[in-house]
């Protein structure tokens, strides 16, 4: 599998919309089309492989569920995930010969995610650092009352950021890290311990990433039963992503009725203890 420059180009230009104000900003973007579920769809329909895309795309999710960006700081880029990181992924796991439903590849593609995430924070902060020129340039036409200058400072200029750190490295590693992954094949076989500790690692991750998700949203030890239900009900009874999701909607929606039937009660408690007497001794 190789990936040509037209591919290449598309995939960068992904990359930039992912994190681009004029797609809604963060709602639209970052958080939408620069997560690794979506972006393994594009990067699917992009190179013509809906299927594999679709399962590196959701391999990769589940090491980056939980990641947020507060203040601006971030552990991994995601667009650099979705955008260099899953192409490249499909690339070595056709490379290697590995079934797109085999655990391997999907261990492959978490590793190749993660290696591609780290090194996309140094893109995510170039990005950032030249948008603060922009942002000068906002500033001063503030105060000298040129107010249509805002217009190409907010829709304009934040593109060449995206050029120079989106665009050209996307389209750059895409390219030629495509031929790269097919001369690992040769350099690296899939019975060497090289290949074997990346598959290794790469079946750690999502525990990185549901670890992080737990820590957020766990109160208490009972917050644990919902989850404990879940993978039991997925281990024992072979439950698809679809099927998990459609059982987890009915739990909540169990323990919405119970909670508004909690706060009934709890109105109907308070409104007995009224007393008709002291409000009219008042």
């Amino acid at each position: 599998m190789t990936i040509s420059w037209i591919q290449a180009a598309l995939l960068g230009l992904f990359a930039s919309l992912s994190s681009m104000p004029g797609m809604g900003g963060s709602s639209i973007g970052n958080y939408t089309l620069g997560r690794p579920l979506v972006g393994g769809l594009v990067c699917g329909l992009i190179l013509g492989n809906v299927q594999l895309g679709i399962i590196c795309g959701v391999a990769m999710q589940l090491v980056y569920i939980a990641l947020v960006t507060p203040g601006g700081t971030v552990s991994a880029d995601v667009r650099a995930v979705s955008y260099i990181g899953i192409p490249l992924a499909m690339v070595a796991i056709q490379s290697q010969g590995l079934s797109a439903n085999s655990a391997g590849a999907a261990d492959l593609a978490k590793s190749m995610g993660t290696l591609v995430g780290t090194l996309g924070t140094v893109l995510f902060y170039g990005t950032a650092t030249l948008n603060l020129a922009w942002q000068h340039i906002g500033w001063k036409a503030v105060e000298e009352g040129k107010f249509k200058r805002l217009y190409a400072v907010d829709w304009g200029l934040p593109w060449i950021s995206h050029l120079l750190f989106s665009f050209i490295p996307t389209l750059i590693m895409c390219r030629y890290g495509a031929e790269a992954v097919n001369a690992l094949k040769d350099a690296l076989p899939m019975d060497g311990l090289p290949m074997k500790t990346l598959f290794t690692v790469g079946s750690l991750l999502p525990c990185v990433g549901i670890a992080i998700l737990l820590k957020q949203i766990v109160e208490k030890a009972t917050d644990f039963i919902p989850f404990f239900v879940g993978f039991t009900l997925a281990a024992s009874l072979g439950l698809n992503l679809v099927a998990c999701a459609v059982i987890s909607l009915i739990f909540a929606v169990l323990f919405y009725e119970i909670q508004m039937a909690k706060n009934v009660r709890a109105q109907a408690a308070s409104g007995a203890d009224f007393d008709d007497d002291d409000e009219e001794d008042i």
